[in-house]
């Protein structure tokens, strides 16, 4: 959990170039474990921007060293916060435009997600 968070704040930073902190994470679910002796492969993007928040998703990947077979260990949706630079207050943060239709995707998804983390937030149950 710690590399996750480290991965998806240095990716957090990059975008929005401000100190980056953790607001939220999503579930965590382990689908194959990270036993000693494996490569941890971490790969993270920002999905989408909002005003001062960004959701950063982080995708754990496992290898075994000695076979060479890779596994998704896991992924991770977070939510970040930029702050500025004197005030350390929330700062507006750089939007995200993307191309690809994965980025495409990941955009819209993120969309659907932060409404569920809302509603969750202010007790609205969702139908």
């Amino acid at each position: 959990m710690h590399w996750i968070d480290i991965a998806a704040a240095l990716s957090a930073a990059r975008h929005s170039n401000l100190v980056s902190v953790t607001a939220a994470v999503d579930n965590l679910v382990f689908h194959h474990p990270v036993k000693l002796g494996n490569i941890v492969t971490l790969k993270a993007s920002v999905n989408r921007a909002f005003n001062s928040s960004m959701e950063v998703g982080v995708r754990v990947e496992v290898e075994d060293i000695s076979t060479g077979e890779v596994k998704h260990s896991n992924s991770a949706y977070l939510t970040f916060v930029g702050l500025d630079k004197e005030t350390k207050q929330p700062a507006k943060v750089p939007q995200i435009f993307p191309e690809t239709e994965e980025q495409k995707r990941r955009y819209e998804q993120a969309l659907i997600r932060r409404k569920q983390r809302l509603s969750e937030k202010h007790g609205v149950i969702q139908q």
